[in-house]
């Protein structure tokens, strides 16, 4: 996940990411692979930065399966990223229903 300051010009600048492989979002100690079509809750670790965001700026928040090269490539097959060569295409999905509501929380400093 990325935090973006995108500018009234369309220019688009990372502030910060986090990142969390989900076949390890129970623990790093044991695999759990997801199911398609199934929902799952994923808490990731907070981003710590600090950004003053201009009239006209625009928060982007950016989600992806894979951030290679700045981290290890996720081919999204469920096997050994380090001997595999064939990637699959993916869809990521974020819901944002009553049943499966979404939450982004950014704190926002006082004026001073």
């Amino acid at each position: 996940i990325k935090l973006i300051d995108v500018h009234p010009d369309g220019k688009a600048y990372n502030l910060d990411e986090t990142i969390q492989r989900l076949r390890y979002r129970e623990g790093y100690d044991k695999e759990v692979f997801m199911e398609k079509g199934k929902v799952y809750k994923v808490n990731m670790s907070p981003m710590v930065t600090s950004n003053y965001f201009a009239p006209g700026h625009r928060i982007r928040i950016e989600v992806s399966s894979s951030n290679f090269p700045r981290f290890e490539r996720n081919l999204n097959t469920g096997g050994n990223n380090y001997d595999e060569s064939k990637g699959v295409t993916i869809q990521n999905a974020i819901h944002h229903s009553k049943a499966y509501p979404s939450v982004v929380r950014i704190p926002i400093a006082p004026k001073k």
